[in-house]
């Protein structure tokens, strides 16, 4: 008797309206990130979906070995963080709306920023290098004297 009534009181109540599905990928104004790039698997992956994006990020030792440890944030004009992570690889990708933006990547306590204008449709390539340190980084010219 009870679940009649419930029954009742949900047809009294009016049709059940489903919501609606959730939207694939990012709306317009929201920000995707993909970062990685360690092996050459994951290179692949990554830049066969570069063309989704308009920024990508290339990060390494000015001596030419990517890194992976770099803090990255990007700004927009007014100056407000519109990504803040660490970066899993040396390749970073970025879709934001179209405008300029401050990109700053921090390693080992070392800043780099580049001011960036961004198109929609188009990507825009940025290399971030450091000087290594040689507590901490094997460049490949050191590495390939070893051998």
């Amino acid at each position: 008797m009870r679940i009649a009534a419930m029954l009742c009181s949900l047809v009294a109540a009016g049709p059940i309206v489903a919501a609606p599905p959730a939207p694939a990928g990012p709306q317009p104004g929201e920000v995707e990130v993909i970062a990685g790039g360690i092996g050459e698997d994951e290179q692949r992956a990554i830049l066969a979906r570069e063309k989704e994006f308009n920024l990508k990020l290339v990060l390494s030792l000015t001596q030419g070995n990517y890194v992976a440890d770099a803090d990255v944030v990007v700004s927009d004009a007014r100056g407000v963080k519109v990504v803040e992570r660490g970066a899993t690889g040396p390749l970073v990708l970025v879709r934001l709306p179209a405008g300029e933006y401050s990109v700053s990547a921090t390693r080992g306590g070392r800043t780099l920023t580049r001011r960036v204008k961004l198109v929609t449709g188009k990507l825009r390539t940025e290399y971030l290098r450091w000087p290594a340190d040689p507590k901490e980084d094997l460049p490949v010219s050191r590495w390939l004297e070893r051998e």
